[in-house]
């Protein structure tokens, strides 16, 4: 539609002319031929038009009407090399003839990556044209943009891009790559016969897979699915659909899960996400709390904006808020990708200083909560084309990107590079689990909840995968985790971890056996913590001690012994003791959160029960537990 209305916009100059009676030929064959050309212009019939026009410049080769006509033509059906070449012949045989012109020809030499002669061309219409206050503004915008692309081809950073291959790419359309953050699943849109489908494909080893169809559930024969984003662990898939009978408006954001191989009926994803206007390209953060996409709703900025909106407690989408002019500008801002690192966003522009078109750039997020002033990705990475649809890999390595600009196997395909280290996020890791059965081994859709331990604060909670049990959760580098697992008729699961500095690429894999709730079968409480030969509770530990209140809560019938073990460094006594207390402070703080003291009891054995081989280091860490036992179930 904007392409449209571009068009449009740009087709008043055929009615305007030149504003006088003759032309610039006596060649009646040459007029003939040309007022041929404006009326079917009047039709839209441009090819036809512009063959009428060369006919008339080969009648007569001085003919500047027809070659400007001719330029105008090319223009407004996006030939740029074309138009360039007749607005510079026009001009050579009369420089002055259509100063206003001027404009045009260094719109279409900054298109083409002819910069240094746009430049000279913009300032030689706003000299000896009639520009607007509005064309002035462009004008000059198109300066700096033309100063920015001569710079920025200077100092060119590193660029080696690689086609996914032919598993990915084909003779048809690929663009629009979404990653999981452990970069197994690449879901991508394809275009055959202008129909627009999702396909995947799964990473093996260094090669990708045969992409297959995603799912019938979500690709439809009659509408175009497309700008989709991945949540970070692969369950959640958001995309736009465009003209669908449940839809708000133009285009909608919808969400569809994962269900095993396939995925559930997408979801609108309603008011105040869409309206009815034009909502697009969403992206989520790693914590799967905030949106961010594209829409050109009241309130903007400029005629696409980027917003984001926050999942409330309540499961609701909170109204949508604008991210501003450090992001948004009067032009166009497009396909946000927001990092995994939930700081590093990457967008599409027009109105940044870039090289034409829209470029892509980045911007951070302040400890203050402001976006920093955007950055151009640089030269050859931005060119004179379009360049959209950016994905970066957690560690912030790698991007993917689709262009049709290199040899590859027809139209747009789907590449990777190395992204320089001056505009790489902040690098991400992530853990990876399987929740299953403890006993059959099936897999199991649980609640898994990953909390950061000296924040007290939940930075992951979603389920499971039914059908195959496995989870997946970004994380942030140099920092200690609490991993809850829990499903209802079953103990909940405890763990801690941590991800160091320096850990890039190594990520956290996990098995989570869960257990049945029946007498005698217990949980070591691996997140309740003590100091060194005391036994007051530290105040991580509440974390664990919530999560075992809710635990009792949930099943009212479930008694439990609280047991308190140690390692065999100390004598036998001071260990039982230390045991016998470290196990009553958990009873006392459960019965002073409204735990029933029936439901509860409490023991020390010291070093009596060892886990582990007390030799080393480690297996002395597993001995000195926190556990609870299942005593009674009721009736």
């Amino acid at each position: 539609m904007k392409r449209l209305l571009s068009l449009l916009f740009l087709l008043m100059a055929f009615q305007i002319g030149f504003g006088q009676e003759k032309y610039t030929t006596n060649s009646r064959n040459a007029i003939k031929s040309y007022e041929k050309a404006r009326y079917l212009l009047d039709l839209n019939e441009f090819k036809q038009a512009a063959d009428e026009l060369n006919a008339a410049i080969k009648q007569d080769d001085k003919f500047i009407e027809a070659y400007l006509l001719l330029a105008d033509v090319y223009r407004v059906t996006f030939d740029q090399l074309k138009a360039k070449e007749s607005y510079r012949k026009a001009f050579a045989i009369a420089p002055n003839f259509a100063p206003d012109r001027y404009y045009y020809l260094a719109e279409s030499e900054l298109k083409t990556g002819d910069y240094q002669q746009a430049l000279e061309h913009y300032k030689i219409y706003k000299q000896r044209g009639n520009p607007s206050i509005e064309r002035i503004v462009l004008a000059d915008k198109y300066i700096l943009d033309c100063e920015f692309a001569l710079n920025a081809i200077k100092n060119p950073v590193p660029f080696k891009p690689e086609n996914l291959g032919p598993n990915v790419n084909t003779a048809d359309q690929e663009y629009l790559a979404a990653l999981t953050t452990d970069e197994s699943v690449l879901i991508f849109t394809r275009q055959i016969n202008r129909n627009e489908d999702f396909y995947r494909s799964y990473k093996k080893g260094e090669s990708w897979t045969k992409a297959e169809y995603l799912s019938s559930n979500i690709n439809t024969p009659s509408y175009n699915e497309g700008a989709q984003c991945l949540s970070p662990d692969g369950q959640f898939l958001f995309f736009t659909g465009c003209n669908r009978p449940d839809g708000l408006g133009r285009c909608d954001i919808y969400v569809s899960k994962k269900e095993g191989d396939n995925w559930s009926k997408p979801v609108n994803l309603g008011f105040p996400i869409n309206t009815k206007g034009w909502e697009s390209q969403p992206s989520l953060s790693a914590d799967g709390k905030t949106l961010f996409f594209v829409s050109d709703r009241r309130g903007g900025i400029g005629s696409y904006d980027i917003w984001k909106s926050t999942l409330g407690d309540d499961g609701q989408w909170t109204a949508p808020v604008n991210l501003g002019s450090n992001v948004n500008t009067p032009y166009d801002e497009q396909s946000p990708f927001i990092h995994p690192d939930n700081q590093t966003l990457y967008f599409s522009s027009n109105g940044w200083p870039g090289l034409g078109n829209k470029d892509l750039f980045v911007t951070r997020l302040d400890s203050a909560g402001n976006w920093s002033t955007p950055e151009n990705l640089g030269y050859p990475i931005n060119t004179y084309g379009e360049e959209s649809g950016l994905t970066i890999n957690a560690s912030g390595t790698k991007a993917f990107f689709s262009s049709n600009n290199f040899s590859g196997y027809g139209g747009f395909d789907i590449y990777a590079f190395p992204l320089p280290e001056k505009i790489r996020p902040i690098a991400v890791n992530y853990v990876k689990g399987v929740v299953f059965d403890a006993e059959s081994k099936a897999p199991l859709g649980a609640i898994v909840d990953i909390i950061d331990l000296k924040e007290d604060r939940s930075i992951h909670t979603s389920y499971s995968d039914k059908v195959d049990g496995t989870f997946l959760a970004t994380l942030s580098n140099g920092k200690e985790y609490v991993l809850n697992v829990s499903k209802d008729g079953y103990l909940f699961y405890s763990e801690n971890f941590s991800v160091e500095k320096n850990q890039i690429g190594k990520p956290i894999l996990l098995e989570v056996p869960l257990q049945k709730i029946a007498v005698g079968k217990k949980v070591v409480l691996k997140n309740i913590f003590f100091d060194s030969n005391k036994y007051d509770l530290k105040s991580h530990s509440k974390i664990e001690l919530q999560k075992l209140i809710e635990f009792l809560k949930e099943n009212p019938l479930t008694e439990i012994q609280i047991s308190g073990h140690t390692d065999d460094v100390g004598d036998d006594k001071s260990n039982l003791v230390l045991s016998q207390n470290r196990s009553k402070a958990v009873y006392n703080y459960l019965i002073a959160h409204g735990i029933a003291e029936k439901r509860l009891s409490y023991k020390g054995y010291g070093e009596a029960s060892p886990i582990a081989d007390n030799t080393t280091e480690e297996g002395r860490a597993n001995n000195r537990r926190t556990e609870f036992i299942i005593t009674s179930v009721g009736r």
